[in-house]
Formats: structure tokens, sequence, C-alpha cells
């Protein structure tokens, strides 16, 4: 079983919509039994916290579902739990290497260098953009499973 784990900085918008949009793909391609997939953020600032309704709204555009999920902080002892930590932008991956203590067996990773274009997710909390944040992040799941599964 490959173990998943989405990080952002709150994990009430980004990290979250990973989590449920990864679920979703591998549900449809009938890989639901080889993964294990939750979020968690960099922050605990959000503790406790469901999805922000916009980004709940648009996951429900695409008949995704997150009801329950409330954010939780990233903590040490996940570096061992998971298999990948995927980040969503430069900060948060910074910030996880520091809170796992570094990266010494290469799990952590950018969920848009699994894409032909590299870079960061675009963060909704700031643009207001859910939209673009739901391109970015269907992109990065797609091509994070075709990467697992070959």
């Amino acid at each position: 079983m490959t173990k998943l784990l989405f990080v952002c900085l709150g994990n009430i918008c980004r990290s979250p919509m990973a989590e449920f949009v990864m679920r979703d793909l591998v549900e449809r391609e009938g890989l639901g039994d080889r993964f294990e997939i939750a979020s968690a953020g960099t922050s605990s600032e959000e503790y406790g916290n469901p999805v922000y309704p916009p980004a709940r709204r648009k996951l429900a555009e695409h008949h995704i579902s997150c009801a329950g999920k409330t954010a939780r902080p990233l903590r040490a002892e996940d570096y061992q739990r998971w298999d990948l930590l995927i980040g969503m932008d430069e900060s948060n991956l910074r910030n996880m290497r520091r809170i796992c203590g570094g990266d010494p067996e290469g799990k952590i990773h950018a969920l848009m260098d699994y894409t032909d274009r590299p870079g960061e997710v675009a963060d909704p909390w700031y643009t207001g953009n859910f939209e673009a944040t739901w391109q970015d992040v269907s992109e990065g799941c797609r091509g994070l499973l075709r990467s697992l599964v070959k």
C-alpha cells in the first residue's frame, strides 16, 4: 500500500483538495485498496476547522465530498508513517523539512513536480481563485498517480 500525505499551510484549502481529488482518482481507477491518502498543514492555526467553504464547493462541483475532514497539523512522526509527503509550495516544503527534521529518505516532493509545469499550486486563500487551484491540484494528482502506477 502506498501512503500519501498532502500538505499545505492550514490544511483547509489546497491539501484537502488534493487529498480528496486523489482519493477520487484512485477509486475511479479501481485502485482504492492500494492507497492510503490524507492531508495536513504546516501550521496549527486552523486545527480542527473544516475544509474552507469555497474549497468544499469547488470539490462538490466535481461530485467529490470532503465531509468530515478537519484540519490537522503535520507532525515529525508523519515522516516515518507516510511514503510520500507532497507539498503545495516552496514555503510548505521548507516547513515540512523543518518539522520532519530534514528529508533523509527523499520523501518530500512538490505536487506540481508531477506535471509538465513545475512550480507552486495556486493559493486560493490569497487569490480567491479556486478554479486555478482546482486545475493545479487535478493536474498534479493525475501526474502523481501516473508516476505511481508505472
